[in-house]
C-alpha cells in the first residue's frame, strides 16, 4: 500500500485527540467520538481543498484514508460482515458531514451550530467548536494541498 498520504492521515488523527474538542462532553469520549471529529477534520480538508485540480489527489486521499479507517475497525476485532456494514456507515456519515459543511462560509454561528448538532449529543456545549473549526478552515486555506502532505502541519 501506498503511505505517502500517512503524514496526512496522522495529523488528522492527532487533531481528533485535542482535548479542547471534547471539553464539554460529559463522559469519556469514545472511539465513535473521536471518528466523527477525524471525519469533520477530514471534511474540512476535503472542502477546502477540492477543485478540479486537485481532483486525483483528492480521490487518492479519500481511498487512503478510508483504507486506513478499515484497517483500524479490523484491528479492534469486528468481521468482515461487520466492517463492510460499519464502512459503509462511515462512508454515508462523511458525505453527510461534507454536504452539511458545504456552506459553511456562508452561514451564521446559530446555523452552525445546528449542523454539529446533527452529528454530535445534543446536550453538548458546542459553540467552541464552531470557534475551533472556523479557525481549523483558516488555517488550512493558508497553505497548499502539496504542502500538507509533504510536511507535518503544526496544528
Amino acid at each position: 500500500m501506498n503511505n505517502k498520504y500517512q503524514y496526512l492521515y496522522n495529523n488528522l488523527i492527532k487533531l481528533s485527540r485535542n482535548k479542547t474538542l471534547y471539553k464539554s462532553f460529559d463522559k469519556q469520549d469514545t472511539f465513535s467520538d473521536r471518528l466523527i471529529f477525524f471525519l469533520i477534520h477530514f471534511a474540512f480538508f476535503v472542502k477546502n481543498f477540492k477543485n478540479e485540480e486537485n481532483t486525483k489527489i483528492l480521490q487518492d486521499i479519500y481511498d487512503f484514508i478510508f483504507r486506513q479507517l478499515e484497517l483500524s475497525i479490523r484491528e479492534i476485532g469486528y468481521g468482515d460482515q461487520s466492517i463492510n456494514k460499519k464502512m459503509k456507515d462511515y462512508i454515508n456519515l462523511f458525505h453527510s458531514i461534507i454536504s452539511e459543511i458545504h456552506f459553511w462560509n456562508d452561514i451564521d454561528k446559530e446555523e452552525k451550530k445546528n449542523k454539529f448538532r446533527l452529528f454530535l449529543e445534543n446536550n453538548m456545549e458546542i459553540d467552541h467548536l464552531v470557534d475551533y473549526f472556523d479557525d481549523f478552515e483558516v488555517k488550512l486555506s493558508k497553505k497548499n494541498l502539496i504542502s500538507y502532505l509533504n510536511s507535518v502541519c503544526n496544528e
